[in-house]
């Protein structure tokens, strides 16, 4: 089971490619702008809804986009985080 982190925003490569690898267990950590694809459908929406998808709190606070997070998308604390880290197996960043 690995954590997938990902950077960047649903229009850069990093979704589309760790999508093309992730594996069943594993789950995804939205960070810095790559919380942009918690917050409205994308392309890969329907994926995603597949996963378990974690969003970093502060991420979200800091662009304004408290109100607006999908669904079926967690937030998590720094705490969470590292909570997350610990639980999988590894730790795969997208950037």
């Amino acid at each position: 089971m690995i954590l997938h982190t990902i950077n960047k925003s649903p229009q850069h490569s990093a979704i589309s490619a760790c999508l093309r690898i992730i594996g069943k267990g594993s789950a995804i950590l939205l960070i810095e702008d790559g919380v942009y694809a918690a917050i409205s459908p994308s392309p890969f929406h329907n994926q995603l809804c597949d996963l378990k998808i974690y969003a970093l709190e502060a991420d979200i606070k800091a662009r304004g986009l408290s109100d607006k997070v999908l669904p079926g998308i967690e937030t998590v604390d720094y705490q969470g985080f590292v909570a997350l880290t610990a639980q999988y197996d590894s730790v795969q960043s997208w950037f």
